[in-house]
């Protein structure tokens, strides 16, 4: 990892840029919607799925399912250590700007048995958890504990220093680490821009997309045609890995752009859509190409995360999990709505085929996946360089919420082998990665269905 000494030269560019973009062209009706969308439709490269199944799908069928589960009480707090320093370089400046701050909770506002820290898995794991970390703790592993109970004992510690995760996951026994309401704090444009910001996403697409040096992205030569001649011959596993981080991208633009600081005065703070900002990051003239590719990305990125919510359905839907906050008939509730939203994910015709990665000779594949998922993981490290810390919170939930859809997608043998009563010794996720999970799809899903109401506007633009 660079120590950030490029710095500068990351400023010159990203002005040239800026100076180069050509001015927003006026048209006929119809004119801007074209060039951001013209080129967003039909079927996905390396899918079997189009846009317009999509956009259906999600906007009319689960999208407004899943944005009410995630204003539950399970979903809406979400632990995080917003303090950790960056592990790449020794510039720990942080964003000064209003909108760029993080209000936690009050201890007392969070829901009793989320902050108890009990439940960490579900009812009966965690009664299990109990008894093992006891017997742990009195030296009576080997001798006192029914083979049951030892082998849980194994499961568990595996599963906590898992070799698995996609993510480097916050200690959130740590005092630095605090509870935060998602609703409270939502993502949206903060005016944190400029060299820091370019200097976070330079080094997750230079240093982490498996791209050689000498082939320039996009936006960085103008020279589209030799990055992409690039990616079409590199294997399906590395294109999936670049079009994920570009999806990621995509939607935290569309999110800046749809909750943009219209008005703000002594008296009003207005958030609304800036149809220029969203034009500057999508246009095909303005982005030379670029802007429609990143929301295909973004569709491609959706699939994904869908793929590995519909596989979860064994996990979720044992009579032991629940959603537990403390409230039995709020709980029960919100776990009729989970596996409503579930079954919903299962249903779409056209999922992802995550066997068509990592499919080769086994040697290899197993090699190719290791890289893979440390690159990923390295990437989560970055979201802790972020300066502005709304924009490190709703980072930091991306990525563990996408981490943990690729930890799905390959635990499927672990998956298929869950009991439906007892605990699933196999395959866990804790109270952490299910509300990332769901979180970081609803970014997705909420990013699909701005794109809708973009288009109305644009539409009627000339």
């Amino acid at each position: 990892m660079a120590a950030g000494g490029g710095l500068m030269l990351w400023a010159l560019e990203l002005a040239a840029l800026l100076l180069l973009q050509p001015a927003l062209p006026h048209g006929s009706p119809g004119e801007a919607e074209r060039r951001c969308f013209c080129q967003v439709t039909g079927h996905l490269d390396d899918c079997t799925c189009d846009v317009e199944t999509i956009d259906a799908f999600n906007n009319y069928k689960l999208f407004p399912r899943l944005n009410e589960l995630l204003e539950s009480d399970y979903f809406r707090y979400y632990k995080v250590n917003l303090n950790k320093p960056c592990p790449f370089w020794n510039d720990n400046s942080h964003c000064g700007l209003r909108d760029c701050t993080v209000k936690p909770c009050p201890s007392d506002e969070v829901p009793d048995g989320i902050r108890s820290g009990s439940y960490k898995y579900s009812e009966e794991a965690n009664n299990l958890v109990e008894e093992c970390e006891e017997a742990k703790r009195l030296g009576a592993v080997d001798g006192s504990l029914s083979k049951e109970t030892q082998q849980a004992v194994l499961q568990w510690t595996r599963h906590d220093d898992s070799s698995d995760s996609f993510c480097e996951a916050d200690d959130i026994s740590s005092p630095e680490a605090e509870y935060v309401d998602l609703l409270l704090n939502p993502e949206r444009y903060t005016g944190y821009k400029g060299p820091d910001a370019w200097k976070i996403w330079n080094s997750i697409y230079e240093e982490n997309c498996f791209k050689p040096q000498n082939v320039k992205r996009p936006l960085a030569s103008g020279r589209g045609h030799t990055f992409y001649k690039w990616l079409k011959g590199v294997c399906v596993e590395k294109r999936a890995f670049y079009k994920l981080i570009s999806g990621l991208h995509a939607s935290i633009n569309i999110h800046l752009s749809a909750r943009y600081l219209l008005k703000d005065t002594w008296s009003e703070k207005k958030w609304g859509p800036n149809v220029t900002e969203f034009q500057q990051r999508f246009d095909e003239v303005l982005t030379r190409g670029e802007g429609p590719r990143r929301l295909k990305n973004l569709y491609f990125l959706y699939l994904m995360e869908l793929r590995a919510l519909s596989k979860t359905l064994p996990f979720f839907q044992r009579p032991g999990f629940q959603l537990y906050t403390g409230s039995n008939s709020r709980d029960a509730n919100m776990k009729r709505l989970l596996l409503e939203v579930l079954h919903l994910a299962k249903s779409f015709p056209l999922h992802f085929d995550e066997n068509s990665l990592f499919s080769g000779n086994k040697k290899e594949a197993a090699k190719l996946k290791e890289e893979f998922r440390l690159h990923f993981k390295n990437i989560s490290k970055i979201m802790d360089c972020v300066g502005c810390f709304k924009c490190r919170l709703w980072g930091k939930l991306q990525t563990q919420g996408l981490g943990t859809a690729l930890k799905i997608l390959f635990s499927e043998n672990l998956i298929e082998k869950i009991p439906e009563s007892g605990p699933s010794y196999g395959f866990q996720l804790t109270r952490q990665e299910i509300v990332a999970l769901f979180n970081a799809f609803g970014r997705i899903a909420t990013s699909i269905r701005e794109l809708e109401n973009f288009r109305s506007i644009l539409r009627d633009m000339r």
